[in-house]
């Protein structure tokens, strides 16, 4: 059994190239969308989730200070997005530290940019978010999940819940 311990360190990139001065990334929420119920036969209410479709989602960069990538994606634009980051797990069988390989990749566009503050001996701590339109997560090169809502798609562990509707819609 493996337990996950620690980020060691992340790399992000924009259509392949190194994006520089990023401090912390914060991954999108992933929500799905509800249909309150409530009538005849239903004693009180209760919330349908609605299969595979998903809420509005946000990635989040916080930067060093307003760098040159941080201007780049600031560009009104889709960009793609490659964050790898190399994670600790401690397997508790074989006791003994294990690092495995966190993928997303994602095609956003840009929503804000703080400036952040300016201040002696302090980082800027700008910020950006963005709109997600794809959303992929991979852990060592296994999928986890793919959403991408303009296409209808929602694969999560293998399984595509809007196969369903794809076909029903004669897509």
């Amino acid at each position: 059994m493996e337990q996950a311990q620690a980020f060691i360190n992340f790399e992000c990139y924009e259509d392949s190239v190194n994006l520089l001065g990023i401090a912390k990334i914060k991954l999108p929420d992933i929500s799905w969308l509800t249909q309150q119920m409530q009538g005849a036969g239903i004693a009180g209410k209760y919330d349908a989730v609605l299969i595979g479709l998903m809420d509005a989602m946000e990635l989040g960069l916080d930067f060093l200070s307003v760098t040159d990538d941080a201007v780049s994606l600031l560009a009104p634009k889709k960009h793609h997005i490659d964050l790898r980051a190399a994670q600790q797990y401690w397997d508790t069988v074989q006791v003994e530290q294990l690092v495995q390989a966190d993928k997303y990749v994602l095609v956003v566009v840009p929503k804000s940019l703080s400036g952040g503050t300016v201040g002696p001996a302090n980082p800027a701590e700008a910020s950006g978010k963005y709109a997600v339109y794809r959303y992929e997560a991979y852990k060592d090169g296994k999928e986890l999940w793919l959403l991408d809502p303009l296409n209808y798609i929602c694969r999560v562990g293998g399984v595509d819940y809007l196969e369903p509707v794809r076909k029903a819609l004669g897509k």
